[in-house]
């Protein structure tokens, strides 16, 4: 499990377009596996952080906002008072791609 997430932080977000495929179910899952708290709904995959604030979680979207800016890729956000959740998915390709995993790694990474 290390090792995938370890592996996908050193990775950087490469641009899709139309011609690129979506990820089969098998790949998803491999990923997946390397990532703590993360789950597949339907085409995205999801994560809630939670937080003893507002505050909190807002300077943690802040940071993260950093980090999908840097990688040209960004999540969906929800924010809920002391609750982010967060989806993933390559909106070209209708689907999951290696970014959508490399991203999430990242974003772990930064708590």
């Amino acid at each position: 499990m290390r090792m995938i997430k370890t592996t996908l932080i050193a990775k950087r977000c490469s641009p899709c377009n139309e011609k690129t495929l979506a990820l089969s179910p098998s790949q998803v899952g491999h990923y997946l596996s390397g990532l703590s708290g993360w789950s597949q709904k339907e085409l995205t995959i999801e994560k809630t952080y939670v937080f003893k604030d507002f505050k909190n979680a807002m300077a943690f979207v802040n940071q993260l906002a950093e980090t999908a800016e840097k990688e040209d890729h960004h999540p969906d956000i929800a924010i809920h008072y002391n609750k982010v959740t967060l989806s993933l998915w390559t909106h070209i390709v209708k689907g999951l791609t290696e970014n959508d995993f490399i991203l999430a790694a990242k974003i772990d990474a930064l708590l």
